[in-house]
């Protein structure tokens, strides 16, 4: 059994082998990777040794103090949070070690192809088709609000094999190359001016079967896994006190005396207590996950994560006066991150509108949280046993 002692001194010889201050970044992620200390939980041969996940912090710690590169976990967070715990659970040992290297040392960036116009909250009621030809499966369909599907080579994505079943139960999942033909990626320009977001169109796009993740059919149970842990992924990041939203107005706060008065003051203090109310539970479900898969939980921390996120980008605005209604650039940008604390505060007001919507609307996620985690009633639901062809659309 691998102990705290023993990841130390592999961090090291890693540091040894490689040091990073003559190692191209590149190079020291991969190495770092074929040392089992990318993500240390997983499998050997897959970037981990099989120990438990809390031992990752050990190897972070020793690598960050060496000034060691990271692998710039914002640009490819959906591969991170998304792709490579459902291709873990569910992809075969081929697909494990086709796509989980490049992805974690960042070759390849990955996208989610799961929203639609006409399904997004109901996401089951997608539409996007998928049918079989021999060894292959052509897709048709719609795709909308996909992070980083302009830089993405390859996407998780569900499509409806099965339109004479009931909507959760006809639906496969497949990883669906990017740059193949047929696929065709529009900017969305939002509410900030940039087009973080696209509209993604699938013409006659052929995916091996190869690449299909899960049994056909049961496409709705591995996105389960994605789901899950994208909202961990979003509500539950690690970041240290006085991180996220709550540092620039904090520090808005201490930096400028003649803008604070008593009620900004109240306003101030609550949110930061929740904000560090928010962070530890974080934490704490990040040392859950070290039993198994990520729960309900994530949910209603994601949700925390957006009221907390709107509210405090609302108060920073208001403290700033007259300043706070600046916005610095308006230009029509395809950015390859999204960076809330390093933009100005009306950046920060605007984009985190987007946050109560992104990863499951609120909405839905209260009802997760109400029927999973409280055990209330399910809402009535008249659709569930109705073939998807026969829905109302």
């Amino acid at each position: 059994m691998t102990d705290a002692a023993e990841l130390r001194a592999r961090t090291r010889e890693l540091l040894a082998a490689h040091p990073p201050a003559g190692t191209e970044p590149l190079d020291f992620l991969k190495a770092r990777f074929d040392a089992g200390l990318a993500w240390v939980h997983y499998p050997v041969g897959l970037g981990g040794l099989g120990v438990p996940r809390s031992l990752q912090a050990v190897v972070d710690a020793e690598l960050a103090a060496a000034g060691a590169p990271d692998n710039d976990p914002r640009r490819i967070g959906i591969g991170l949070g998304m792709a490579a715990p459902t291709v873990l659970k569910y992809g075969t040992e081929e697909q494990k070690r086709r796509f989980l290297r490049p992805l974690w040392v960042g070759e390849e960036v990955w996208c989610q192809l799961f929203s639609e116009p006409g399904a997004g909250s109901d996401l089951a009621a997608l539409g996007t088709r998928a049918v079989r030809d021999g060894g292959d499966w052509v897709v048709d369909g719609q795709k909308v609000w996909t992070s980083s599907a302009h830089l993405a080579r390859w996407a998780i994505l569900i499509a409806r094999t099965d339109p004479g079943l009931p909507k959760h139960q006809g639906i496969s999942y497949f990883i669906c190359d990017m740059t193949d033909p047929g696929v065709e990626v529009r900017p969305l320009r939002q509410i900030t001016g940039e087009a973080e977001f696209n509209e993604v169109f699938l013409t006659g796009v052929r995916i091996p079967d190869a690449h299909r993740l899960g049994e056909i059919g049961e496409g709705w149970k591995v996105a389960q896994t994605t789901l899950m842990n994208e909202r961990v992924s979003i509500g539950g990041m690690r970041i240290p006190r006085e991180g996220g939203m709550i540092g620039p107005v904090a520090r808005a706060w201490r930096d400028r005396p003649e803008l604070r008065t008593h009620d900004l003051h109240q306003r101030l203090l609550t949110l930061w207590v929740e904000a560090e109310v928010a962070r530890l539970t974080g934490e704490r479900l990040r040392q859950q996950l070290v039993a198994g898969q990520p729960g309900p939980e994530g949910s209603g921390m994601k949700l925390a994560f957006a009221r907390l996120n709107q509210e405090i980008s609302g108060l920073e605005v208001e403290l700033l006066g007259q300043d706070g209604l600046l916005y610095s650039d308006w230009t029509m940008r395809r950015p390859e991150l999204v960076d809330f604390t390093g933009r100005d505060a009306g950046y920060r007001y605007l984009r985190s509108k987007g946050n109560s919507i992104e990863g499951g609307t609120s909405e839905v996620l209260l009802n997760i949280v109400a029927e999973r985690v409280l055990g209330l009633p399910a809402e009535p639901r008249n659709d569930k046993d109705v073939a998807w062809k026969d829905l109302t659309r």
